[in-house]
């Protein structure tokens, strides 16, 4: 069982390859992404399955997933369950109830109720208040599908957190997101980070049922896996516990591809896709992950997510005059309808794919699309208007990408840009900020490439003595972050500790650190 496929769904296609044991791509497919998400996910799917012989089919060992499901629901608002929100800090943390600062059409589609009860540490793990077990109770008492944990600094010490989830589980067999296990320090983002997981199990569910049966239903006996948003994967178990974390998948994913393809791991990546492009960081060939909260939906988060910039400029960006002599990109994009809406297709919409096949910025040039665009500049609001926003769209574009690199490489010109995504035609060859721009082989499908390659992590964010037992407090953050990594799916003789951060923390009544701990690990060797 030597094989492996990565897909990714992304706005406007889902992208599939077949990796040998080698790392060779051997096969590769684009499908338009669907409306539901998973109807583009099995035509991928199928595609790339057809371009092998049946009888490799069998050696397909493991399918890994980077998808745009989780994002998506919250973004729009559907398919989302109702949490009842438990935080355990009273009377502490009482002046900011929970879900305060959340747009009124998502906290009414997620909330079934919030509550601050006793319970709780301070920073340095001692016990704040006990948890009032009879108040969870009351409180608890309510139509609910699952209940979202946080307790004042867990990430110190989830003894409460742990404590409230065996009495829910036990009394009330409702799933729990417990906050210690998805964000770091900083509880509102925390909270909002946990009730967003919570919110997240139905569609979850989904994802890993949906994939899993795409699986059974064309006699495939691989271990499926899930993309994560620091670039490594996990189990489909793992997932259906932790569906916030794969929200940065598709970054991600294409920020490990490019690092892959290109052999560079210290790079600028630009991904342009249909809809937008994202820019990202390499460092040592992972994500540089970002050191802000981050907005999901309009709610800050603060669990791990890759350092991205995303413009909006893609491929099916749309181009029009803004009412001078001067042009405007999107911000809206004609999406997985490219294949209709563009002019080189037939369409109506002038887009920026119509802008580089015009400027000649595409090597490639699919069958008809140089007669299509033709016949539609004779034909769509005169020729001479509608060629001048396509010179004038290049130019736009290589400005906003110019910008947009300069702000993620902080000043340094020593780095390579890697170009990757279905829309990696739209940037020059050339680039100010940059030492040179690099394209590799099968750029077009880096993200799924990305997420074929993907290890298994397991991370813990805690806070440790800064004296006496700083040294066992390490170690036992090490144990604990390889044996998450195992959880995920990482083979347990092959994980190692990938990265180890340690920060003091001032004004403290007893020296103390915040300590941060990766473990990383080659996935389970699948059996035949």
């Amino acid at each position: 069982m030597s094989l492996r496929v990565g897909i990714d769904v992304g706005g406007t296609n889902t992208d599939a390859v077949v990796l040998d044991a080698g790392d060779r791509v051997i096969a590769k497919a684009k499908r338009p992404t669907t409306a539901d998400v998973t109807g583009g996910l099995r035509a991928a799917l199928d595609a790339v399955l057809a371009a092998l012989e049946p009888a490799d089919h069998a050696r397909i060992g493991r399918v890994m997933l980077g998808t745009t499901h989780a994002t998506n629901a919250v973004l729009e608002r559907r398919n989302l369950g109702r949490v009842a929100v438990l935080r355990l800090g009273a009377p502490a943390t009482t002046s900011v109830p929970p879900l305060a600062e959340w747009p009124d059409d998502l906290r009414a589609a997620v909330s079934a109720g919030e509550a601050i009860v006793p319970g709780g540490h301070y920073v340095d793990g001692r016990e704040l208040a006990p948890p009032d077990l009879d108040a969870i109770r009351r409180f608890l008492e309510r139509e609910a599908d699952a209940v979202a944990v946080t307790a004042v600094f867990s990430p110190a010490n989830a003894e409460h957190e742990l404590r409230v989830r065996d009495l829910v589980e036990r009394e009330y067999g409702l799933p729990v997101s417990l906050s210690h296990e998805i964000g770091s320090l900083g509880l509102l983002e925390r909270e909002n980070a946990t009730v967003l997981n919570a919110a997240l199990y139905g569609v979850a569910t989904a994802v890993t049922e949906a994939l899993t049966t795409a699986l059974a239903e064309r006699g495939l006996r691989a271990t499926p896996y899930i993309a994560q948003n620091d670039g490594t994967l996990m189990t489909v178990e793992h997932a259906a516990r932790l569906p916030v974390s794969t929200i940065g998948s598709g970054p991600a994913n294409s920020l490990r591809g490019a690092a892959f393809l290109s052999g560079v791991p210290d790079a600028i990546v630009a991904d342009v896709g249909g809809t937008s492009t994202d820019l990202g960081v390499l460092v040592g060939g992972f994500p540089r992950e970002s050191a802000a909260a981050v907005e999901i939906g309009g709610v800050l988060t603060n669990f791990r997510m890759p350092d991205v910039l995303a413009i909006a400029l893609g491929g099916g960006t749309r181009v029009r005059g803004d009412g001078g002599d001067g042009v405007v990109l999107g911000p809206d994009s004609v999406g997985f309808r490219l294949a209709q809406a563009a002019l080189v297709s037939g369409g109506r919409s002038a887009t920026m794919t119509d802008a580089a096949v015009h400027g000649g910025r595409m090597r490639e040039v699919p069958d008809g699309w140089h007669d299509n665009l033709r016949e539609s500049l004779e034909t769509h609001q005169g020729t001479e208007t509608t060629e001048a926003w396509l010179v004038r769209a290049l130019a736009v574009a290589d400005e906003m990408a110019e910008d947009a690199v300069d702000r993620m490489t902080l000043g340094r010109t020593d780095r390579p840009l890697v170009v990757v995504g279905g829309g990696a035609f739209l940037l020059p060859g050339t680039l100010p900020g940059v030492s040179e721009v690099i394209r590799p082989e099968h750029a077009e499908v880096a993200n799924a490439v990305g997420a074929a390659i993907a290890l298994a992590s397991g991370r813990v964010d805690t806070v440790i003595p800064a004296g006496a037992g700083r040294a066992a407090a390490i170690e036992e953050a090490r144990r604990e972050a390889a044996a998450r990594a195992v959880k995920a799916g990482a083979d347990p003789d092959r994980v190692e500790v990938v990265d180890v951060h340690e920060v003091p923390l001032s004004y403290l009544a007893e020296p103390a650190a915040r300590l941060q701990v990766k473990a990383a690990g080659p996935l389970v060797t699948p059996s035949d």
